[in-house]
């Protein structure tokens, strides 16, 4: 006997009732885990340089999350690095994960001479990380979900010498 498939209309008519409830309640809404995984230069100049952030995201709630955009700051041995708002279309899977890769165009002669620094000297080699930001949910009602984390990330680069 087959078992017929869910769509996906039905599936995010389903998850739209339970975060909508989750909204209600206060509670039900698990946070999910973002975890910067690579920082990468993708361009260099001697003034601007490009760099693609890769994240992953782990649902442990019973529902999808679809995402539609991603608020962030992150920051290398505590100075500012990056941080903005990117409008994205992705979904969490329930109980699962998802990757996710943001661009990046930082102007190093306006960054700070210290920030210069961690760029040049953390390529291959371990730079702490702070990364903080919110995740919107494309549900109607669906709050925000905050996330944050810290550790350590090699920046790397074929790029510079």
């Amino acid at each position: 006997m087959r078992v017929p498939e869910v769509s996906k209309p039905l599936t995010l008519l389903f998850a739209t009732a339970l975060l909508a409830g989750c909204a209600a309640t206060g509670g039900l809404l698990q946070t999910p885990a973002v975890d910067l995984t690579s920082v990468e230069v993708t361009d260099a100049s001697f003034t601007r340089q490009t760099f693609l952030l890769r994240f992953s995201a782990s649902n442990p709630n019973a529902f999808p999350l679809p995402v539609k955009a991603v608020r962030y700051t992150i920051r290398l041995n505590d100075e500012k690095f990056a941080g903005g708002e990117t409008p994205s279309n992705f979904t969490i899977p329930a109980g699962g994960e998802s990757t996710f890769a943001i661009s990046v165009e930082l102007d190093l002669l306006k960054s700070g001479a210290q920030l210069t620094q961690i760029v040049r000297t953390g390529v291959d080699s371990d730079v702490d990380y702070e990364l903080a930001g919110k995740l919107t949910i494309d549900v109607p009602t669906a709050p925000s979900v905050s996330f944050s984390n810290s550790g350590t990330i090699m920046v790397h680069s074929d790029l510079l010498p």
